[in-house]
Formats: C-alpha cells, sequence, structure tokens
C-alpha cells in the first residue's frame, strides 16, 4: 500500500510526542521495511524543516530531513496540484494540497491524527494507530 503521511505523524515522531511517537515509529519501520510504501506532501518538508530548525536548531533539522528523504518519496506540488486543491471542498488549502499530492503520486491512504479535515477525501484516510493494527493484523495472517 502506498501511504502518503500527514505533517502531524512526522512531528510525532521528530518531537517525541508522547502518548503518538510510538505508532510513528513503528510505521516508519513498516516504511523502511518496504511493507508501507511511505510518501510525503513536498509541502511537509518545508514544513518540518521550518519547525525543527526552530525547535532543534538549523544543523538537526537538516539531518532530519535527509533522513526523511531517504526514506519517504516525496509527492510534488504542481500546478495541477494547486489548481485541483483550489477547486475542492477542503477547508484548509494545505490539507488540499497533500490530498491533492497524495491522489496524483497514487497513493491509497493518507496516514493523519487529524482524520476529519481530510472528510472530501476520496481515499482512506487513517490513524497511526489504525495503520498499526491493520500492519499487525497482516502479519499474524501471514
Amino acid at each position: 500500500m502506498k501511504a502518503v503521511f500527514d505533517t502531524n505523524v512526522v512531528l510525532d515522531l521528530l518531537m517525541d510526542r508522547t502518548p503518538y511517537a510510538d505508532a510513528a515509529a513503528m510505521l516508519f519501520a513498516a516504511v523502511e521495511q518496504g511493507e508501507i510504501a511511505g510518501c510525503l506532501c513536498g509541502t511537509t518538508i518545508i514544513t518540518i524543516h521550518s519547525l525543527a530548525a526552530k525547535g532543534l536548531g538549523r544543523d538537526r533539522a537538516r539531518t532530519e530531513i535527509g533522513k526523511l528523504l531517504n526514506l519517504f518519496e516525496i509527492a510534488p506540488i504542481t500546478r495541477p496540484v494547486l489548481q485541483e486543491s483550489l477547486d475542492n471542498n477542503f477547508d484548509d488549502f494545505e490539507d488540499a494540497v497533500i490530498y491533492q499530492a497524495a491522489c496524483h503520486v497514487g497513493a491509497q491512504a493518507i496516514v493523519t491524527r487529524n482524520s476529519r479535515v481530510f472528510r472530501c477525501s476520496d481515499m482512506s484516510v487513517c490513524s497511526p494507530d489504525e495503520l498499526v493494527k491493520t500492519l499487525q493484523a497482516t502479519r499474524g495472517n501471514k
């Protein structure tokens, strides 16, 4: 499954937000092991760098962005993604861009702790905990 990870899930791990960091870490490991084809929206990389540079320092921010770029596919922000984001029914433009970028890379799901903002989504939207449970169930059936 190809899944786009929302910015909040990445921040959960990077900032070690309790109790959310554990599920995020399990999903990052699943991406690393090839169980999930993980993607990040280009806007997520920009947001993460900005917040990490303020909170962790510029050098650490660059290191963390490098890790993300090595681990995840990046869903690009193109003119069609931006235009379609303007034309849809999302309340928040950034969420609309993440959704449209996910559509353009052929993602089957968006992983987020804020599923209500993706209520207009035509694709599956799940929380990190839900995806962890799904992966565990799938592993148990093998």
